[in-house]
């Protein structure tokens, strides 16, 4: 199985070293000196790393064949993708390669159908599933313990436990104007005029 996992970036210096927008959890393993990458476009590749540094929160690559700026540069936007066994998991017990979590079937709690997870989105701060509803719409849903309760890739689903409003409109009123538009219950009203 492929796996795309960084995208080339600027050129580092003149020595042909690249930036590189890492695309997976794992560059230690992925994006090691000795890799050889598959590349899309196809025509700039294979690569095969030959040197990786981190310099200032960034991941700079340089690859064998690649000596100066011009040639760095000519691999800008070059997708860098390795071949990944399907059946290898991450080392780490509740994580998950992309290629496990696409496809799974999203439910609630109770078996409610909800959609289907057609990417994964990494952000910053957290990953999201982008989940394509029964009607065709998109729904994000962060993947984060207390929203997804249960991934079970034996039975090709994931289970999830929303807050109001995530995935419908069962959104609680959140500001006190909109609730002082309502007709205050008969409890407010019997306490109210108690005071008067």
């Amino acid at each position: 199985m492929q796996l795309v996992v960084a995208r080339i970036g600027r050129a580092h210096g003149i020595k042909g070293e690249v930036t590189v927008e890492v695309r997976t959890d794992e560059p230690e393993l992925r994006l090691g000196p000795g890799a050889v990458l598959r590349t899309d476009p196809a025509s700039t590749g294979p690569l095969t790393i030959e040197s990786g540094r981190v310099h200032s929160g960034r991941l700079l690559l340089r690859f064998e064949g690649v000596h100066d700026r011009t040639a760095a540069e000519a691999l800008r936007n070059t997708l860098l993708i390795a071949e990944v066994d399907p059946t290898e998991l991450p080392e780490e017990e509740d994580e998950y390669y992309d290629h496990q979590l696409i496809d799974l079937d999203v439910v609630l709690a109770d078996g409610t159908e909800v959609g289907v997870i057609t990417e994964i989105s990494h952000l910053p701060s957290q990953d999201l599933f982008i989940v394509e509803r029964p009607d065709g719409t998109e729904l994000m849903i962060p993947f984060v313990s207390e929203i997804v309760s249960e991934i079970d890739l034996e039975n090709q689903r994931a289970v999830i436990t929303p807050p109001p409003g995530l995935i419908d409109d069962r959104a609680v009123i959140a500001s006190a104007r909109d609730a002082e538009t309502e007709e205050p219950d008969t409890e407010e009203r019997d306490t109210e005029e108690r005071d008067a």
